[in-house]
Order: C-alpha cells, then sequence, then structure tokens
C-alpha cells in the first residue's frame, strides 16, 4: 500500500518519543524520583510518630486515672483509721484531739499526693522531651527544603535517624518509668506478688474472718506462715488462732507491742521473737512447731530469729477445731465469746499452714515474688475456704 502524503503546507510534526535521555534528563529524574521518596517517608514517619504519641497519651492518661483512683481509696481508709483511733485513744475532754487528728489527716494526704505530683512531673518531663524532638524534626525538615537537592537525601536521612532514634529512647524510658511507678505503687498496697488481702478495718468483737481447712488438722507437726500489716499492735493482739472446746489454746499466732508470739498446746508453752514487728509496715512470719522434740522456731522476713526446743512434746493437735484469723478461739462456736481488746486490725495475705516442717529455703523462698502462689497443704491462700465476717473484707491491689 502506497503512503499518503501529508496535504501541501502542513508541518510535520517530528516525534522524539524513543529519543534517547540525555545524562542530563537522568539526574533530574532521578532527583524527582528521590523527592518523591523524602516525601513518602516523611509522611510515613509523622504517621507512625503521631500513633506512637497517641498511644502513649492514651495509656499515661488511663494510668493516672487509676493511680488516682487507687490512691483516693487508701487516703480515705488510711485517715478514716487513724482518725477513728485518735478518737478513741486521746480524752474526750482534750479540746486539741480535733485539731491533732486533722493534721494527721492531712499530712496522709499530703505525703500521697505529692507521690501523685513526682509522678505526674516526670511524665510531663518526658512528653515535653517527645514535644521538644517533634519540634526538631519540624525544623531540621524545614531546613532540608531549602537545600540543595543533591545534598538533601543524605541529611534528611542523617536528622530523622537521629531523631526517630531520639524518640523511640523517649518513649522507652517513659513506659519503663510508668510501669515501675505503677510496681511501686502496687507493691506499697500488697506484698509484691499479692494480688488479694483480707482488711480488718478496726478492732472489733465481731470481726474476724473463718478458715476451712483443705485437710484434717490433725497436727503432730506443723509450718504456719502469713503477711501481717497491722494497725496497732497491744498486749495481745491475735494473728491467728486453732482451738477446741477443750483446749481453745491448741495454736495462737500473735503479736505483743512489738513481738511477734507463737504458744502451741496453752498459754505458757510459747515462743517470743522481740522486735520482730512495727505498725504500719508488711512483715512476713513464719513459725513451726514438731511434737517429736517439742522443737518451735519463729521466722521473721525469711531468716530465722528465735528457737527453742521441748515446747509441747509428744502433743498432738486434733482436728475438729475452730481456725480463726484476727481473733481468739475463745467460745463455743465460730464468732462466739470475742474480746475485742485481742482483735486485728490491719490486713493479712498469704495465710498458708502444712502438716510438715519446711525448710530454710521453702520459707525464705514465701518472701519473694512467688509468696503468694505458694500454697500450704492444710491451707492454701487462695485455695482454701476463708469466709470474712462483720465488716472484714478483700481488697485487691490492682
Amino acid at each position: 500500500m502506497a503512503l499518503r502524503k501529508p496535504p501541501k503546507g502542513a508541518t510535520a510534526i517530528s516525534c522524539d518519543c524513543q529519543r534517547e535521555h540525555t545524562e542530563w534528563d537522568k539526574l533530574f529524574i532521578m532527583l524527582e524520583n528521590s523527592q518523591m521518596k523524602d516525601n513518602m517517608l516523611l509522611q510515613s514517619l509523622d504517621e507512625i510518630l503521631k500513633v506512637e504519641l497517641q498511644t502513649l497519651r492514651g495509656e499515661v492518661l488511663h494510668f493516672l486515672e487509676n493511680f488516682a483512683g487507687t490512691c483516693t481509696t487508701s487516703i480515705e481508709k488510711a485517715t478514716s483509721q487513724i482518725s477513728s483511733q485518735m478518737d478513741q485513744m486521746l480524752p474526750k475532754n482534750n479540746g486539741e484531739t480535733g485539731d491533732l487528728s486533722g493534721m494527721l489527716h492531712e499530712f496522709e494526704q499530703g505525703k500521697i499526693l505529692k507521690e501523685i505530683l513526682q509522678l505526674s512531673h516526670n511524665v510531663s518531663n518526658r512528653l515535653s522531651h517527645l514535644e521538644h524532638a517533634w519540634q526538631r524534626r519540624t525544623e531540621m525538615d524545614a531546613q532540608r527544603r531549602g537545600l540543595p537537592q543533591e545534598d538533601s537525601f543524605g541529611y534528611m536521612s542523617r536528622g530523622d535517624n537521629f531523631i526517630l532514634h531520639s524518640l523511640w529512647q523517649e518513649l522507652q524510658e517513659t513506659m519503663a518509668e510508668l510501669k515501675e511507678s505503677q510496681r511501686r505503687t502496687t507493691q506499697h498496697l500488697l506484698p509484691v506478688g499479692c494480688e488479694t488481702a483480707l482488711l480488718f478495718p478496726m478492732r472489733s468483737k465481731k470481726i474476724f474472718a473463718s478458715v476451712h481447712p483443705t485437710t484434717e488438722m490433725t497436727l503432730s507437726s506443723f509450718t504456719a506462715c502469713t503477711w501481717v500489716k497491722v494497725t496497732e499492735i497491744l498486749d495481745k493482739t491475735i494473728v491467728f488462732s486453732y482451738g477446741t472446746k477443750r483446749n481453745p489454746y491448741e495454736i495462737q499466732l500473735y503479736l505483743s507491742h512489738d513481738s511477734a508470739v507463737l504458744a502451741v498446746s496453752s498459754e505458757q508453752n510459747k515462743l517470743i521473737a522481740s522486735n520482730a514487728i512495727s505498725s504500719g509496715h508488711w512483715t512476713h512470719l513464719c513459725s513451726t512447731w514438731n511434737s517429736v522434740n517439742g522443737s518451735m522456731s519463729l521466722w521473721v522476713n525469711g531468716e530465722l530469729v528465735v528457737s527453742t526446743s521441748k515446747i509441747g512434746e509428744g502433743h498432738i493437735i486434733p482436728d475438729g477445731g475452730i481456725l480463726q484469723i484476727g481473733q481468739e478461739k475463745n467460745g463455743c462456736c465460730v464468732g462466739g465469746g470475742f474480746n475485742e481488746s485481742l482483735a486485728f486490725s490491719g490486713k493479712i495475705t498469704g495465710f498458708n499452714i502444712w502438716n510438715r516442717i519446711l525448710s530454710d529455703k521453702e520459707i525464705t523462698r514465701q518472701t519473694g515474688e512467688e509468696s503468694c502462689y505458694i500454697r500450704g497443704n492444710v491451707v492454701g491462700w487462695g485455695v482454701t475456704e476463708v469466709l470474712p465476717h462483720g465488716g472484714a473484707q478483700y481488697i485487691f491491689g490492682h
């Protein structure tokens, strides 16, 4: 077929589609692609950082909200206990009673609020560092846009890598600080590793907890361990007691001022650990007894404090009695014949009883992070039924 000629006078249009690009063309195309990649990278970095900051902000607000709620509850409980105790202890005709109680109320509130303010200050500093890093990133981005194109890519990479590393480090430090603050706060409420505790809000002949052992209480030896945080210690403040109708003093672990006392078989068969406990602080107590030679020991915070022998030799603790926390078995039945002056006020957790003598290592382990996950085979905390009565209640650490 013959090719048609263009009309006369028409201008031929040249096509350079197949023309080879010059070196300058290739350079400009490469720079345009580089600029596009830069913009895409910056946009992705912006989105990632915004998401991270929003997530961090949400976690900070959630943590502070929970922390404030926990502290509010602690303030109310602590101040109400202090106020009621001061009202009972100080003479009613003393005109300064109200002022002193109010001063203690304000002191406890101020102490806890100071911790909250310090935590808020630390978090604000972290967020301020993040804001400054974000501003530096914006400034460097602006500076980058004013640089020659051939220097922009390398400068951007170095600057963004530095800022990304800085922001990531700030985020890691902030989250670590929040976790540490939460851990310290939780430990302030309960011993490490414990999630629940029994709260005895005041001394009362109606407030106690009944324990229903998993197995029989016929014992020729035993180990009994528990965490205690007592509000106030009198001459005799009962931690736990086990007794029968014939003998209400089969086992007693009680506090007397700054001492811990273990009695077996009678009030006279006892072992005393002096300077073992103080009010307002968590203390781990372990007591052991063996009928073969009457050996008896008391451990405080994982350390052997005192031991003896020939206490209740040959005696067998019988089954069928009543086991109670926070009161002395001194009546015909559960809740009968209680004495208000013997009642426990404070918190108790990790209460366990074994029908054997634990090794030194087994006792020491109970003061670590596994303390509330170790179970006794006669009474196991969190497994054996322990029922609060008369105002005693379970509280949660977090």
